[in-house]
């Protein structure tokens, strides 16, 4: 697109009015969100700064704007090829003049896209840390006109990250080449500790930092009782999200295949994605889950970072992620376009003990390990609470929200039971302590309910005091408290004998009944337990959804002509349009450009590209 037509000294100020009409000119977005317009303003006028604003909450516009209002091209730094290709394709649709430089592109394609960055015929380039750090790069970049540098996934530059890229660290050059050039850091998931380190090896210490909150109030939280988990996707999948697009996270490889031979088993189209598969294999997996409708991933972490899909309706974890960062970011994949959606975990002890074998086994420093044992232990105090899961998530994040309930999550729900739990505390701490420090849950749970096993009766375990003491509680009882005490820092994993358990510092006073103990009862999954959350959420989607509504048949034929749309220009279907704007047209019904027009989404470009089409459409439906 050509920049807006007004003198160098003057681009250099933040004009309100001027940024607010590239927005909706450009983007179809009738205004700003939060603190979108003050980024804008700060960048535009030459400022550095640091942004912390939750996925599907408006950072790319943070950057992409500024870059259409000050001379010159905007440089992106990313990691994510993905991401690169979905952001420029969705910006050449809108008329904004993109490219990226990655490794997908031949000799000749890249020295093209040198060319036109040289000629200042590029409004924003999006190019991977590692390309941009060589020196050819930057001396090319030395001899253009740049507009601002976006270092976007910011939180890869720290060692205490849950991303950790070292590339990123190369990117202090920037502030070092470019002092004259403003530099905006953006990410979705930051605590203190990685904020901290983000300013200093981006040189941002005496910039302004935009924390937005990190609140997704579409997305509801749910963690349930580990039981069967793939019988408890299928469920979930099934009863709540039926030919709905979701990503499902496993830890291992081996258990996404698995999972996703199961779904597609029970009639889910489900297609796995991790590094182990042939490229092109995950390529095809990955282009089939943007460009068609109702397509379940199951992945390892190797899959979503970057993938700027809006209409994913749901993120399962079969297994527990590394941190609470990791959790939020993957869990933030789902309902970019603000419409309800779901983030369902299954959780259970053996998730903590391999978590925790896992960091000890890792060859990083102590302080490194310390960290990320505390990472991991704020993550099982979000799956183990009893209160409202958003306000945890929320205060992880130095967040107090207005209220202490959300209304959206399982715990606010369905409120769970909690007893006080000392006695079964001391009864399962005293049955650790008698038996050496040295078995796992299974001949713990055998010894106090009494059962006089092979293996019980090998160690004489059976002539034990506690032999028998918890014979009022079964087996499932028995593992909940055990991992709750264990989430409460009463027991941990050994991490030399694996699946054993010791004592903590914290265990002499539950003993002595200094420390109280409170747990929360063993209640039914998802299928039992979440009756009234389900019938919630039907109610919460937009009417438009509802077969019997009038828009209803309007809007599956804006589906199909989207599709073919995005078939015919080789991107994906939300690159076109947004379910959002869609739903839009299906509920206003359009009948000139000016209303399509006012319609959010549709900016000048895709107005003159597709406007005829959708009148033409709207009119054709007499219902």
């Amino acid at each position: 697109m050509s920049k807006p037509a007004v003198a160098p000294s003057e681009r250099m100020l933040p004009d309100a009015s001027k940024a607010l009409s590239v927005l909706n000119s450009v983007f179809g977005l009738p205004r700003f969100r939060g603190a979108q317009a003050e980024i804008v303003a700060h960048v535009t006028g030459g400022g550095n700064c640091l942004v912390l604003m939750p996925t599907g909450g408006g950072k790319s516009l943070c950057y992409q704007l500024p870059s259409l209002l000050r001379e010159g091209c905007g440089i992106v730094v990313s990691p994510l090829i993905a991401l690169m290709r979905d952001q420029v394709a969705g910006l050449l649709e809108a008329g904004v003049k993109a490219a990226v430089l990655n490794s997908t592109l031949s000799w000749d394609e890249a020295s093209e896209i040198e060319q036109r960055l040289l000629a200042g015929d590029l409004d924003l380039l999006y190019i991977a840390p590692e390309r941009l750090l060589t020196p050819r790069c930057l001396a090319m970049l030395s001899r253009a006109r740049l507009a601002l540098f976006a270092i976007d996934e910011a939180h890869c530059v720290s060692q205490w990250g849950h991303d950790f890229r070292p590339e990123y660290i190369g990117l202090s050059v920037l502030a070092e080449r470019f002092p004259k050039v403003p530099r905006i850091a953006l990410t979705a998931t930051a605590d203190e500790l990685t904020r901290q380190e983000i300013v200093e090896r981006l040189a941002l210490n005496d910039a302004p930092s935009f924390v937005a909150s990190f609140d997704r109030p579409n997305i509801r939280y749910e963690i349930v009782d580990k039981k069967n988990a793939q019988t408890q996707l299928k469920a979930f999948i099934a009863e709540r999200h039926p030919g709905k697009a979701g990503v499902v996270y496993c830890l291992s490889r081996a258990k996404v295949e698995d999972t996703a031979a199961a779904l597609s088993k029970a009639g889910i189209v489900a297609l796995p994605y991790h590094a182990g598969l042939d490229a092109e294999v995950r390529a095809r997996h990955q282009d089939r889950f943007l460009n068609e409708e109702g397509i379940v991933i199951v992945a390892t972490v190797a899959f979503g970072m970057g993938i700027d899909k809006s209409d994913v309706r749901f993120v399962a974890h079969l297994d527990l992620p590394k941190s609470i960062e990791a959790y939020y970011q993957e869990t933030g994949r789902a309902g970019r376009d603000g419409k309800p959606a779901a983030a369902w975990m299954t959780y259970g002890l053996a998730d903590i003990v391999q978590q925790r074998r896992m960091i000890d086994e890792s060859p990083g420093a102590e302080a490194f390990k310390r960290v990320s044992f505390d990472k991991l232990n704020a993550l099982v105090g979000l799956a183990e609470t009893t209160q409202c899961r958003r306000t945890r998530l929320l205060g992880y994040f130095g967040e107090t929200p207005k209220n202490s309930k959300c209304g959206n999550c399982d715990n606010c729900l369905s409120p769970p039971n909690v007893r006080d739990g000392g006695v079964i505390a001391q009864k399962l701490l005293s049955c650790v302590y008698r038996t050496g420090e040295r078995f796992g849950a299974a001949h713990l749970i055998d010894v106090l309910t009494g059962r006089e096993t092979d293996r019980v009766k090998q160690f004489g375990h059976h002539r034990l005091s506690v032999f028998g003491i918890g014979v009022d509680m079964n087996d499932k009882q028995w593992r909940s408290a055990l991992r709750q005490i264990v989430a409460l820092g009463h027991l941990r994993p050994d991490s030399e004998a694996f699946g054993a358990f010791k004592l903590t510092e914290s265990s002499r006073d539950v003993l002595k009944g200094n420390t109280a103990v409170m747990l929360r009862d063993e209640v039914p999954d998802v299928s039992g337990r979440r009756g009234t959350s389900r019938s919630r959420q039907k109610s919460a989607l937009s009417p438009v959804l509802d077969g019997s509504s009038p828009a209803h048949a309007l809007l599956s034929a804006l589906r199909a002509w989207r599709s073919e749309m995005a078939r015919k220009h080789g991107v994906p279907a939300y690159v076109v349009f947004n379910d959002a704007t869609l739903e839009g047209i299906a509920v206003s019904r359009p009948r000139t450009h000016d209303q399509l027009r006012a319609i959010s989404g549709i900016g000048d470009k895709k107005l003159e590209r597709y406007g005829d089409a959708l009148i033409a459409l709207v009119r054709s439906d007499t219902r």
